[in-house]
């Protein structure tokens, strides 16, 4: 089995938005009533001390856009047939046949178990990609490495920093005692500090625009699986401190209905800071809870409006109406893509109208990069995507 429950509980549906800090949670497939409020970087959140750690980031780092400029792209080496069963093969040339396509564009670094190190490289063949001995569980690098963030102005002395979330397998969902260390291995791989938030959560639950805006489900962070003794707020403050932001516009998401809790990566994107990419469903499909939370949302986040330049434009990439591939955790959404140098490696699912129709939008949105699809049922049968199995590190230079 993959997971105790449905990673994404068959498809994510419909235009999504968000809605800006506010008090409560959805804790089940309702939509909560949002009051709109601000919040400013915290000064006060105290973090543990291992392994270097700098504690709060307080104004020193911020995370970029994923559009900008990379050194490299980090992904994660899958070897535990505990998690993947007999599909582990599958799921392993699919994350070498990813690792290739984004090495045309920029280097890979590769984090694999020391006895899985031969027979990946043997798998690479001649791809520069530099291999790193990890105590790696799952794929999931987007979750389990570090936010990378670049200096703020009088801290150029130390241009690069590990923004870390405590992993704790998506609320105890799945096994993850070696992938909880991989933030922490990462930064010492680099020699750059260690920036503790302070919260349990993710990097696949959380979306910057680059300009001061972080995007997230509350869902998926303001849940007792994660941050029990902490209410929306003190959440809030520290996402927004740890990625340099200025303020943080939440979704309901819904909690329970996948392995993530409703992570923001796979409803909303940001192609520019007042464009938002949104997941469309094939199909119209009222009550269906993921169909009625990307509607609630996105009612929402149009009325909150970008924070600077006025409203949001939304584009919407419509699922697969016959995907290639299905099954009750594939996740067949166009969202999911990964910006890298050049490039949006994005997903096929074997639907040619679809796959078409999303590769268009993308280079719309994208304009002067190569759009670069590739088949990754295998990967999605898992209920993950492409932005899910990578992470970006950005340029320094």
């Amino acid at each position: 089995m993959r997971s105790i429950i449905s990673r994404r509980s068959f498809l994510i549906d419909s235009s999504v938005a968000l809605a800006i800090v506010s008090t409560g949670c959805a804790d089940d497939t309702e939509t909560t009533t949002t009051t709109t409020t601000t919040t400013t970087p915290s000064q006060t959140v105290s973090t543990s001390n291992t392994l270097e750690s700098t504690g709060v980031n307080e104004g020193r780092w911020s995370m970029p856009a994923e559009e900008a400029p990379h050194d490299a792209t980090w992904m994660c080496w899958p070897s535990n047939e505990e998690i993947w069963g007999e599909t582990l093969p599958d799921v392993q040339a699919t994350i070498v046949r990813l690792a290739v396509t984004i090495a045309g564009f920029e280097s890979v670094k590769l984090l694999a178990r020391v006895e899985q190190i031969e027979r990946l490289r043997s798998m690479l063949g001649d791809v520069d990609a530099e291999v790193i001995e990890a105590p790696v569980d799952d794929l999931w690098a987007r979750d389990t490495l570090p936010c990378f963030l670049l200096a703020n102005g009088s801290n150029d002395d130390v241009p690069l920093a590990a923004g870390s979330f405590r992993f704790n397998g998506w609320g105890d969902k799945q096994l993850h005692e070696g992938d909880a260390q991989l933030a922490a291995v990462v930064a010492d791989h680099l020699n750059i500090p260690l920036v503790e938030s302070g919260l349990t959560g993710e990097g696949g639950g959380v979306e910057v625009d680059g300009e001061g805006t972080v995007l997230a489900a509350r869902s998926s962070w303001v849940n007792d699986n994660r941050n029990p003794d902490l209410t929306e707020v003190e959440v809030g403050l520290r996402i927004v401190d740890l990625l340099g932001a200025d303020r943080i516009i939440w979704v309901d998401g819904i909690a329970g209905a996948d392995i993530t809790d409703g992570h923001i990566d796979t409803l909303a994107r940001f192609a520019e800071p007042r464009v938002v990419v949104v997941d469309q469903p094939a199909f119209e499909d009222p009550g269906e809870i993921w169909y009625d939370v990307s509607v609630a949302t996105k009612a929402t986040l149009a009325d909150v409006g970008a924070d600077r330049g006025g409203p949001y434009n939304f584009t919407a990439l419509t699922q697969p109406t016959a995907p290639r591939s299905e099954g009750a955790d594939f996740l067949s959404s166009y969202v999911n893509y990964y910006v890298c140098n050049g490039a949006v490696i994005a997903p096929s699912f074997g639907d040619v109208t679809a796959d078409q129709l999303a590769a268009e939008q993308l280079r719309s949105l994208y304009p002067g990069r190569e759009i670069v699809q590739i088949d990754i049922d295998p990967v999605a049968a898992g209920g993950g995507g492409i932005h899910c199995a990578t992470q970006q590190q950005p340029s320094v230079r």
